[in-house]
């Protein structure tokens, strides 16, 4: 056993030792391996930066009142009769009192305004979303960075992060119009990176008048009364009379739409990854089939010295894994240079713009890098096989 160690240790070497002499090829197999990890780290990194986004958005212990039997804002409506009798409850609904001792709640509405980036003059979809004043409260995560909160029933909105680094015009004391009105902006505001960052916030009342929305509400966000508050509250809403209305965890509602959008960058990522690995696997395999053609000499040799057909098997097969890590290596790298923390947008509720960064995890290394690792593996096995059926006489003959 020590014997054939020792061998497959001199046969690594002598491999090693012979790549300056194969340079450009064992490099196009470094640099095959290093595309496929960065472009699977590049999709990874969206899906895993949009999905930080929005579960950064969420709370255990904030509940969103949905009506009309939907799980999202979209096409949500909340009765007027509903929310009254929500109000006036006197027992334990589940839900947590503010310091006057009426409900810690926020009647909402989103509404989607066009925006024209001045950068390259651009229409973008962003959210307008009305609230009452309680509503920033009610964001955990949520600070303001800057000028002030809106004032009731005043055009006045405050602008989140995301937006107001993206486009100008949204500077505290600007004025921006959206939809058929001017509003004033009086704050800026961030929420540690959250999908938050990239709605504007504004006055209930102040946005169903400017949209003709007189009397709507989407949804009711709670602060819930401890950690037993949701199934409380859930069971106090079923019996409401009418359209149905469904309490749902923050936390929940936003992971819910995190998994539909980060599944479908997945879906697209994984299919051209993995068409990019078979070609990089054929490109390794033909690395190293030249690799053993170049030293058939030299292997022949040393089998012919008393080296056994498992070190010429395992040596040449290191070889391989030990090219595609170099390759995962630097494509990790690559992928973490140019894309981690990087600003990217997709379509968020509503089709309105919502913006994220790539997120370069460990995680999206590691899984990168396994894929990576697989086409030295894969591709250097065949290779390595043909090794150990050298013919010895045709290889020494052939330098004769």
């Amino acid at each position: 056993m020590s014997s054939t160690l020792k061998q497959i240790f001199l046969m690594i070497r002598v491999n090693l030792g012979s790549l300056p002499r194969r340079l450009w090829i064992s490099l196009s197999m470094v640099l095959s391996v290093a595309l496929v990890v960065a472009v699977l780290a590049g999709f990874l990194a969206m899906a895993r930066g949009f999905e930080a986004a929005l579960q950064g958005a969420g709370s255990t212990g904030i509940a969103v009142i949905l009506g009309g039997g939907t799980n999202q804002e979209t096409g949500s409506d909340v009765p007027a009769e509903a929310i009254r009798s929500l109000t006036a409850a006197t027992g334990g609904i589940g839900v947590a009192r503010n310091a006057a001792g009426g409900l810690a709640l926020s009647r909402e509405i989103v509404v989607a305004v066009d925006v024209t980036r001045a950068s390259d003059g651009a229409d973008q979809t962003l959210s307008l979303r009305g609230m009452d004043l309680a509503g920033p409260g009610l964001r955990d995560r949520a600070t303001l960075s800057a000028g002030r909160l809106f004032s009731p029933g005043a055009r006045d909105i405050v602008v989140g992060a995301r937006i107001a680094d993206e486009f100008s015009g949204f500077a505290v004391g600007d004025k921006v119009r959206l939809g058929a009105v001017d509003w004033t902006v009086v704050g800026h505001f961030t929420s540690g990176g959250s999908a938050f960052e990239s709605e504007i916030w504004a006055d209930l009342e102040a946005v169903q008048s400017a949209f003709d929305r007189q009397g709507q509400v989407q949804s009711l966000r709670v602060r819930l009364a401890g950690a037993g508050g949701l199934p409380v509250l859930q069971e106090h809403l079923s019996v409401f009379p009418g359209a149905p209305l469904t309490a749902v965890s923050e936390a929940d509602l936003y992971a819910a739409q995190s998994e539909r959008t980060a599944s479908l960058i997945r879906l697209f990522g994984w299919p051209l990854a993995l068409l990019m690995a078979v070609g990089a696997t054929a490109g390794a395999l033909n690395t190293m089939m030249s690799s053993v053609s170049d030293r058939t000499v030299e292997i022949a040799t040393l089998r012919l010295l008393g080296f056994g057909r498992l070190p010429a098997f395992t040596a040449t097969w290191v070889e391989a894994v030990l090219l595609s890590v170099a390759g995962v290596a630097l494509g990790i790298l690559a992928s973490w240079l140019a894309f981690n923390g990087w600003q990217a947008s997709t379509m968020g509720a509503d089709n309105t713009k919502m913006a994220f960064q790539l997120d370069v995890s460990a995680d999206v290394a590691l899984t990168a890098g396994l894929l990576g690792l697989a086409i030295g593996i894969i591709g250097g096995a065949l290779p390595a096989l043909a090794v150990t059926r050298l013919s010895l006489t045709s290889a020494l003959r052939a330098r004769g």
